[in-house]
C-alpha cells in the first residue's frame, strides 16, 4: 500500500509539473501577443496623418534593417502632412536622423521652401501616375538602394598617403543617398526641356528599381568599385 501511494504521489508531482509547464507556455503565448497588439496599437497612432492630405504612411516598409532608425517615413515615426517642420535638428547630436525623408529630399533641391515644396508634390504625383505604387514608398526604396555600403578613405601623414577602404555608417549613407539624388536631378533637369519635378521623378523611379538609368546608383557603383579596389 506504501509503495502504491508513493507511486501515486509521484505521478500526481510529474502532473503538476506539466500543469505548470503548460500555465507558464500559455501566459508567455499571452504576453506575446499583448505585445503585438501593443505594437499595432502603437502603429495605427498617426493612421489619419498623411503627406500632404493624400499620401498615407501605413503601407510604408523599410526593407533595409541597417538604415530603418535612420529613415523617418513609416506610421509611427513622425508623421507629418507637410514637408516642413522648422525643427531645430542642429540643436543636438544626431537629432537630425529624426527629420522626415520627404523633407531632406526637399531641403537638398534648392534653397526657396515654396518652391522645393510643389515640385517634390508634383514629383510624388507623377511617381504614383507611372508607378501606381505609393509615392513615400518609392522614396524609401530610393534612397536605401542608392546608399553606398563602402567607401575609401585617405590614411597616413602629408609624406605617405594611401587610401584605405572603411565601411559607412547607416546614417550617411542616407544622406548620401539624398545627396545623390537629388544632384542627379538638377543636373538632369540643366538645358533640358523636362521640368524638375519629371526629373526628380524619373530619378527616384530608376533608383528605386536599382537601374543604372538612375545617377545615384551609378555613383554609388562607381564608389563602392573603388573601394572595393583599396580594400
Amino acid at each position: 500500500m506504501v509503495e502504491s501511494s508513493g507511486s501515486g504521489s509521484g505521478s500526481d508531482y510529474k502532473g503538476y509539473i506539466a500543469v505548470d509547464a503548460d500555465m507558464e507556455e500559455a501566459s508567455k503565448i499571452e504576453k506575446a501577443n499583448d505585445n503585438q497588439t501593443q505594437d499595432k496599437q502603437q502603429e495605427k497612432i498617426h493612421t489619419d496623418v498623411m503627406l500632404f492630405n493624400r499620401w498615407s504612411y501605413d503601407d510604408v516598409v523599410v526593407a533595409d534593417l541597417s538604415v530603418e532608425d535612420y529613415i523617418t517615413a513609416t506610421a509611427s515615426k513622425h508623421p507629418i502632412y507637410m514637408p516642413h517642420t522648422a525643427g531645430r535638428y542642429q540643436a543636438k547630436r544626431f537629432r537630425k536622423a529624426q527629420c522626415p525623408i520627404v523633407e531632406k529630399i526637399k531641403a537638398h533641391m534648392m534653397h526657396g521652401q515654396d518652391q522645393s515644396c510643389l515640385h517634390v508634390k508634383h514629383a510624388m504625383e507623377i511617381i504614383h501616375l507611372l508607378t501606381d505604387l505609393n509615392p513615400i514608398q518609392v522614396i524609401v526604396e530610393a534612397v536605401v538602394n542608392s546608399g553606398p555600403r563602402e567607401d575609401a578613405t585617405r590614411i597616413g601623414s602629408a609624406g605617405v598617403v594611401r587610401r584605405q577602404a572603411v565601411d559607412i555608417s547607416p546614417l550617411r549613407r542616407v544622406n548620401q543617398a539624398i545627396y545623390l539624388l537629388t544632384i542627379g536631378a538638377r543636373e538632369s533637369a540643366f538645358r533640358n526641356i523636362k521640368t524638375i519635378a519629371e526629373c526628380l521623378a524619373d530619378e527616384l523611379i530608376n533608383a528605386a528599381k536599382g537601374s543604372s538609368n538612375s545617377y545615384a546608383i551609378k555613383k554609388k557603383d562607381e564608389i563602392e568599385r573603388v573601394a572595393k579596389a583599396n580594400r
